[in-house]
């Protein structure tokens, strides 16, 4: 008998292929784009942010799906944006957060596409969680 159901990651751990020509640093939020394929996360209208990556992965000479990431989701804190206007504040907790860079959250959405919840605003930076749905849900 086959068994199913047994645990391979758990929720929390995925592993993504690469697009093409692209280099993903350790400790960076990943996304994916409209092609399914994961990126290093840039203020950019269309990603969705997968996670951090528990690992590098550079697929620079390869073709799209050549090498895999390992992301984890979570609670991670990132730099929070330099522009005092985008800077997130701690009256931003529990609202959504857009991507600046592979490294920095901010509160601008223009141009960009959303990051994560935001749990914490201090000195070390922002804790933003990546453990939401990212499909809208639907009634069926």
């Amino acid at each position: 008998m086959i068994r199913t159901g047994n645990e391979k990651l758990d929720s929390r751990t995925l592993l993504l292929p690469v697009a093409s020509g692209e280099s993903i640093t350790e400790a960076t939020m990943v996304a994916i784009g409209a092609d399914g394929y994961a990126v290093p996360a840039t203020a950019a209208a269309g990603l969705i942010v997968a996670g951090v990556a528990m690992e590098p992965a550079d697929n620079s000479g390869g073709e799209a799906g050549d090498m895999q990431v390992l992301v984890r989701r979570g609670a991670f804190v990132f730099d929070n944006s330099a522009t005092v206007a985008n800077a997130v504040k701690k009256t931003d907790i529990l609202k959504t957060c857009y991507i600046e860079d592979s490294v920095t959250v901010s509160m601008s959405s223009t141009g960009s596409s959303p990051a994560g919840t935001v749990l914490a605003v201090d000195d070390d930076g922002v804790t933003v969680e990546f453990n939401q749905p990212t499909m809208p849900a639907t009634n069926n």
